[in-house]
């Protein structure tokens, strides 16, 4: 997911200027949106806001960990006008490790359930506080299928899970399930470690167009309806579930992946943007070609990538083989290739290699963030890679990466980010970019923690990375707070005081690059290595020292003010 803050343009072009500020008009007109320690949302006076990580713990029962759901397969008919869905659920499941009595599952608790049934049998069922409970006469010990038949009115929560809206006095109907909201358009065990396969049935009035998660299997119509039959062949997870409708015009490119063999890359657009989307979807072929040499081949190639125009106008967010842009953000001047970049990345970090829990969701955040970065840097060369890196230097303040308060926090985007940065400094380019080649291929389409990336990490780069991960994931806050000044004595020897002065995290272990300038114009890099929080060097050249220059290269999070003794 990519939430936009703020957008910016650089140059003196007025027609551009005027582009810009009209975007940012038509946004703010509707939409109040604040990125501080959390994300919130505000809509016409309705607001949305993300589940907070006590949410996502309690919305989980220790019941739902015992089972293992292996297929869903969802038929939904819409009818936008009575804002209404029908819905018919088959889910396929068994039991982990144990047999059990009672399979419980995530399911808003607003609509009518006309049947329910396990293995073909009517069941005891409980449904309230937002949870179904299936009840068996004896122990469930292999395979079971569940049958649930309903109707109402989803509710949209979080980012908005569940949206009914119009286009031109069209309908256009779109989900968004992160981090928990699957539930509250069908039942499931909405965790992001139970991977399943899915069959998707959507159907809408004929005039609109369906899509999905997947490959498009078949599309069937009854009088004016059609039915849009969509199918994940590869692990998938329930967040990332989701659908759109819409009068919505198509068009396509090509991944070719070798010499005999392509992908189709599929756009569904507003027929009113279908230029500004041709303008700025261009660059995909390339784009995954470039993650493809880095990363690990596009991991959903049987499939498809796509992307799906929709109202949701605080950026994308990375639905697996297909991403949802929210239609200011389409605008034909490329001035949200980022965003695209940004969810594309996902189809790897996020969507193929899924977090074994939200605790770890820097490592879908903070992934995609600097794989954003390498784009540039691939695109443009190393100084793109640093003035990408210093926007993202935001305000790491307030809490951890591991297990953050705030699941959207820039703390989760932006200092996972620097957190892999940094790490490619520590280890090296090619131990680095070795790492995730092979955190890649050992968990695509599995599920992986912050304890699996520092094993392989580790073990890759043959390093101790302990105090790494501690101080910049799993215990401190903040960043590197530096206050240093110089004493020269003579032209031979210069003393250095460096402190560590932040709140956030006590001692950090680091080494840094200081660039010195003499005054006959030479200039010398040294690293140094930090392991207290106040620290004296002294260091020897052969002319008086004229300016210094901490972390020329920009390879460390921190801020630092020389001082005057």
């Amino acid at each position: 997911m990519k939430v936009k803050k703020k957008y910016f343009i650089l140059g003196c072009s007025i027609l551009l200027l005027l582009m810009l500020l009209l975007i940012i008009f038509s946004i703010t007109q509707y939409y109040n949106v604040t990125i501080g320690d959390g994300i919130k949302f505000a809509q016409n006076g309705f607001s949305f806001s993300p589940a907070s990580t006590e949410q996502v713990t309690e919305y989980i029962s220790d019941n739902q960990l015992d089972i293992d759901i292996l297929h869903y397969n969802i038929s939904l008919e819409l009818l936008p006008k009575e804002k209404l869905i029908n819905g018919k659920v088959i889910i396929t499941g068994k039991p982990k490790n144990k047999n059990v009595e009672t399979v419980i599952l995530n399911f808003y608790d607003n609509f009518n359930i006309s049947k329910l049934t396990l293995n073909d049998q009517d069941i005891k069922y409980r449904y309230e506080d937002n949870k179904l409970a299936l009840f068996t006469d004896s122990e469930i010990a292999d395979t079971f299928l569940i049958g649930i038949e309903y109707s109402g009115t989803p509710e949209s929560m979080g980012f908005g899970s569940f949206e009914f809206s119009e286009v031109d006095e069209e309908p256009v109907i779109y989900t968004l399930n992160e981090p928990i909201y699957a539930s509250t358009w069908f039942p499931c065990n909405d965790l992001p470690s139970d991977k399943v396969l899915a069959d998707i049935f959507i159907t809408c009035d004929s005039s609109l167009t369906a899509v999905s998660n997947g490959s498009l299997i078949n599309v069937s119509t009854t009088g004016n309806k059609k039915t849009f039959h969509w199918k994940s062949f590869y692990p998938i997870a329930t967040y990332l579930i989701s659908f759109s409708v819409g009068d919505y015009v198509n068009f396509n490119q090509y991944y070719k992946y070798n010499d005999q063999d392509s992908m189709q890359i599929s756009y569904f657009v507003f027929p009113s943007d279908l230029k500004n989307a041709k303008t700025d979807f261009n660059f995909h072929p390339e784009a995954i070609k470039f993650f493809s040499n880095t990363f690990g081949e596009y991991p959903f190639l049987k499939e498809k990538y796509g992307v799906v125009e929709n109202l949701w106008n605080f950026g994308a967010i990375e639905h697996q083989t297909i991403t949802g842009i929210g239609r200011s953000f389409v605008s034909g001047s490329q001035f949200f290739t980022d965003v695209l970049v940004h969810e594309l990345a996902h189809q790897w970090w996020g969507n193929a290699v899924t977090l074994e829990s939200w605790k770890d969701i820097w490592l879908n955040e903070g992934f995609a963030t600097y794989s954003e970065a390498l784009y540039w840097e691939n695109e443009s060369g190393f100084s793109s890679l640093k003035s990408t890196m210093n926007s993202f230097l935001t305000n790491f303040d307030g809490t951890t990466l591991y297990n953050p308060e705030n699941l959207f926090s820039r703390i989760t985007y932006n200092k996972g980010a620097w957190v892999l940065h940094m790490l490619r400094k520590e280890i090296g380019d090619d131990n680095f970019f070795s790492l995730l080649k092979s955190y890649y291929e050992k968990f695509k389409y599995k599920n992986a923690s912050t304890a699996d990336f520092e094993e392989l990490a580790s073990e890759i780069s043959n390093k101790d990375l302990s105090k790494f991960f501690n101080q910049w994931i799993y215990d401190g806050k903040g960043k590197i707070e530096i206050e240093y000044f110089i004493n020269q004595k003579n032209e031979n020897a210069v003393f250095l005081q460096l402190n560590q002065v932040q709140k956030g995290f006590d001692e950090y272990n680091f080494s840094i690059d200081i660039e010195f300038e003499l005054f006959d114009g030479t200039k010398i890099l040294k690293s140094i290595s930090i392991d207290k929080r106040e620290n004296q060097f002294k260091l020897e050249f052969n002319d008086l020292v004229k300016n210094l220059i901490l972390d020329p290269d920009g390879w460390l999070a921190f801020k630092s003010m020389k001082i005057d003794k």
